[in-house]
């Protein structure tokens, strides 16, 4: 009974393992797609490019690391378009992975939630809170104007950082 099901479960287990290697690529491809289109939004421009990408690694209060990935941005002609700036932070059913657009003054122009999983209609909701006209609107705000939505901390950390 022991030889079998320890047979099983190998036999499972590699047949895991094979097809997580056979679906890596197309995760990592959707992932990328799915940055692509975040920056766009983010920037509200369609024809954009990434001209530089940096990471800036911080510690909270806590001494947890934080990571900041800042992709700068150009138009078409080379314009300087601003930054989209991705990070992570903890929300209820997991990770987030936040998008925000910033305008060469550092007015948000917009953002986005690259992945979350949070429970489908209560915390999925977070890629509206602080849309524009919702309750929470942080779009064209400068690091010069308060922000009075403290009341949901999940998306403030990376704006928080990015109005400093």
């Amino acid at each position: 009974m022991v030889l079998v099901l320890t047979g099983v479960a190998v036999i499972m287990g590699g047949i895991l393992a094979y097809v997580n290697h056979l679906t890596e690529g197309p995760i990592n491809d959707q992932k990328a797609k799915a940055l692509a289109d975040g920056i766009k939004s983010v920037m509200c421009v369609s024809d954009i490019k990434v001209a530089k990408t940096d990471t800036v690694r911080q510690n909270d209060a806590k001494g947890k690391e934080l990571t900041y990935i800042i992709y700068q941005t150009q138009d078409a002609q080379g314009k300087d378009l601003g930054a989209a700036v991705e990070s992570t932070t903890g929300g209820f059913g997991g990770d987030l992975k936040v998008l925000v657009g910033f305008d060469p003054e550092g007015k948000i122009l917009g953002y986005t939630l690259l992945e979350h999983a949070e429970t489908p209609g209560l915390g999925a909701k977070a890629d509206k809170w602080f849309q524009q006209g919702e309750k929470g609107d942080i779009i064209g705000k400068s690091p010069a104007e308060p922000l009075t939505v403290l009341s949901r901390p999940l998306l403030l950390r990376v704006v928080l950082f990015c109005l400093q």
